[in-house]
């Protein structure tokens, strides 16, 4: 069977966070500006390579002061540090659906190790209209502090912001078929005639 190349679907790739608001109310958000790619092998994942690049002003809360407050230098400083980005150093299938994905995080130009718990949600094979596809779900927790996001205002000896950030990505990564060889010539033949 001709085997073809996987790609990320950037329609079908989100990435969310989640902090604690003075320990008790969840503050979601999400950043919509997301490139990711690699080299991916579903069948064997401690072969594959991945890596993601986010561009930091593309944070979203659905609260205009709070985006800009995390656009500051108080967390992400995006005038200096625009992206962020991961890239990662080792996959481990852990259970029939389960991996374990190690790798770098760099934050504000900070880098640190973080290992993401990866499930595979489905696969769907749709040669008309989707294609081969399947999909996917990350989550890990990270401390902003180690990257050097150190805002830490209390009221009433809470902390505004929590330093523990959870981290939730799903996406969905595509199979681009490669015409065989004889095919390409057919069809550089065919446009030509």
């Amino acid at each position: 069977m001709h085997m073809g190349t996987w790609k990320f679907d950037p329609l079908h790739t989100q990435v969310e966070f989640s902090a604690k608001h003075f320990g008790m109310m969840t503050v979601r958000g999400n950043f919509h500006e997301v490139t990711a790619g690699g080299e991916i092998y579903p069948d064997d994942p401690s072969r594959s390579k991945i890596e993601a690049t986010i561009n930091t002003a593309s944070i979203r809360t659905h609260n205009e002061q709070r985006d800009n407050d995390l656009r500051s230098s108080y967390f992400l400083e995006i005038d200096k540090y625009p992206t962020m980005q991961f890239q990662s150093t080792d996959i481990k299938k852990v259970g029939d659906d389960t991996y374990k994905v190690t790798g770098d995080l760099t934050i504000k130009g900070t880098t640190k190790p973080v290992t993401l718990d990866v499930v595979r949600l489905g696969e769907l094979n749709d040669a008309e209209m989707m294609g081969h596809r399947i999909s996917y779900q990350a989550t890990t927790r990270i401390n902003r502090k180690d990257f050097g996001m150190n805002f830490d205002a209390l009221r009433d000896g809470r902390l505004v912001v929590s330093n523990e950030i959870d981290i939730s990505i799903e996406g969905e990564i595509i199979e681009t078929v490669d015409k065989p060889a004889e095919q390409k010539e057919e069809a550089t033949a065919a446009r030509k005639s």
